[in-house]
């Protein structure tokens, strides 16, 4: 039984849209494999590894049967590349294989039935469903995803916390040394809501999301949320736990501060950050009236210092960072400037975008 006729190219698109969550070793042989389901001309893909699942549509199929399997999601994707571009590639199940075929290339590929394929359950209500543009969320993930813990055991870090509040929608994501916060104003309003998304959801969705304004559903459940944009469902569960109170973390009426350049701030601490060993990332700033040093040394006694001008009146501080901390942020702002508020050298420091009260930052000092 033919099942899809099309173009290599037509076929990849879903293929690689549903491939990116399949992981090689699994205690469950088939969670390797993608579904394939065909009603008609409309096929369908999914993928899911039982924590997050992804579902993606094409009408490329051959035949009015209605029909289902499941084969090696890598394989498969694997052949597809290595086709060449030009020239009709057919699906064809028989006999509990899939053969894959274009000009004389020929790929049997062995099946597991559709039937043993373990979907999600999704929620049979939602406590919230909003809109949002597909940039407007792929920028809100972008702002702060980069502090989220990985296999941390407080494994409520291991994500993104969502906040719905009033007209705002918030990010907030924390690995216990740094704190990244950023939200955007709607047009809907929303009673308060908290839920935390798992960092490989995160990082699957800033994958798929475009940079476009095409609209991405949101629906909340207790212990689920699904998101709906283009062709593509993505269905994920949520991580159960309770999120620190960012509110208490990010520090308020530091001031001393002083705005500074992104990139030349980006610049020196990357050259900074060649003298740091692997194991200690530390790189002193000393910022005293009209002056920032930046200072960085390691085993071999060897030395980087920079020196900026900035416009700066407050008293001297004497503190230390992880480097790589500091070049995260500056790496995923796109602003022309930053501004820096400090407290004394053993509280954290606050970098924020300059009349702009949506993005804030929170990193804390190290002894150096």
């Amino acid at each position: 039984m033919q099942l899809v006729k099309t173009t290599r190219d037509t076929l990849l698109r879903p293929l690689q849209i549903v491939s990116g969550i399949v992981e090689r070793r699994h205690t469950m042989p088939i969670l390797a494999n993608i579904l394939i389901r065909k009603d008609g001309e409309s096929v369908s893909f999914l993928s899911t590894d039982t924590e997050v699942q992804i579902t993606t549509h094409a009408n490329i199929g051959s035949g009015a049967d209605v029909t289902g399997t499941t084969v090696a999601a890598r394989k498969l994707l694997d052949i597809l590349r290595a086709l060449p571009e030009s020239g009709d590639v057919t699906m064809t199940l028989l006999n509990k294989r899939l053969t894959v075929q274009t000009g004389k290339s020929r790929f049997a590929l062995q099946t597991l039935a559709a039937e043993e394929f373990p979907t999600v359950q999704q929620a049979d209500s939602y406590t919230a469903s909003f809109t949002l543009p597909q940039k407007t969320l792929k920028h809100l993930f972008n702002m702060v995803h980069f502090s989220m813990a990985q296999q941390d055991i407080r494994y409520y870090l291991n994500g993104l916390l969502l906040v719905l509040d009033g007209k705002n929608v918030i990010a907030v994501a924390t690995d216990g040394h740094r704190l990244a916060f950023c939200q955007v104003e709607t047009e809907q309003a929303f009673e308060r809501q908290e839920v935390i998304i798992p960092r490989k959801t995160i990082i699957e969705l800033q994958r798929l999301l475009e940079e476009n304004d095409e609209p991405v559903q949101l629906d909340i459940a207790g212990n689920q949320v699904k998101l709906t944009f283009a062709d593509i469902e993505l269905i994920s569960k949520l991580v159960e736990g309770k999120f620190p109170d960012y509110t208490r973390v990010i520090p308020k009426g530091y001031s001393n501060d002083f705005t500074i350049g992104r990139d030349e701030l980006l610049r020196s601490l990357q050259r900074a950050a060649i003298m740091t060993s692997d194991k200690f990332k530390g790189v002193r700033c000393i910022i005293t009236p009209g002056s920032l040093k930046i200072s960085s040394t390691n085993a071999d006694q060897e030395e980087a210092v920079e020196e900026l001008e900035i416009d700066y009146g407050g008293v001297s501080v004497d503190i230390g960072f992880n480097v790589t901390y500091l070049l995260d942020v500056l790496n995923n702002l796109k602003c022309d400037q930053v501004n820096i508020a400090l407290g004394d050298s053993n509280s954290s420091a606050l970098i924020s975008i300059p009349d702009n009260a949506d993005f804030k930052y929170v990193v804390m000092p190290m002894r150096i």
